[in-house]
Formats: C-alpha cells, sequence, structure tokens
C-alpha cells in the first residue's frame, strides 16, 4: 500500500472543493490511466486557452464582454495547471530515493 506521503493528487476536486487523492501502488492503474489522461486534456486546453487570450489582448477592438469570460477560463485553467504541477511534484518527491 502507499504510504501517506506517496498519495497522488487528482486533477479534480471532490466536494466543497476539497482534494482528491489516490492511493495505490499501480502507476498503470485504471485510476493512475485516468488521471494522467485527465491532466492531458487540462494542459492541452490550457494550451489553447493562452493562445486564444494572447490574441484576444492583441486585439484593440476587444472590450470588457471579452476579457471578463477570458478572465474566468484562464482563472480555472491556471487552477487546474496549478494541481497538475503540484502532484507531479508530489510524485516526483516520491521517486527520489530517500537521503540519510
Amino acid at each position: 500500500m502507499t504510504s501517506p506521503n506517496e498519495l497522488r493528487l487528482l486533477p479534480w476536486a471532490g466536494l466543497e472543493d476539497q482534494p482528491c487523492y489516490l492511493s495505490t501502488d499501480d502507476r498503470d492503474g485504471h485510476m493512475s490511466r485516468l488521471a494522467d489522461n485527465v491532466e492531458a486534456v487540462q494542459l492541452g486546453m490550457a494550451a489553447e486557452l493562452l493562445e486564444q487570450a494572447s490574441e484576444t489582448l492583441g486585439d484593440e477592438d476587444a472590450g470588457l464582454e471579452d476579457l471578463r469570460p477570458l478572465a474566468k477560463e484562464l482563472t480555472g485553467a491556471l487552477r487546474d495547471v496549478l494541481r497538475v504541477a503540484t502532484s507531479r511534484g508530489h510524485l516526483l518527491a516520491a521517486s527520489e530515493p530517500h537521503r540519510s
């Protein structure tokens, strides 16, 4: 069984936006693969949104009606990307050999 410091932070939140964790020794298991796929989708969507944001911000005719929804979407994407980065950082730390 996975030790508490090796729990994987999943790329989605639970009730009341609480973090969800996976405890498994099988990095190729169904839930691990599902989490990997969700992370890939989130990162891809963030990249597309960043491109859209660059275009919108470069448009001199863009107004508040364009920028407010964009800011909301960027906030959500940043939250997802931060969760992915945190999860991957924890996975890297857990896979490093322990130093004495």
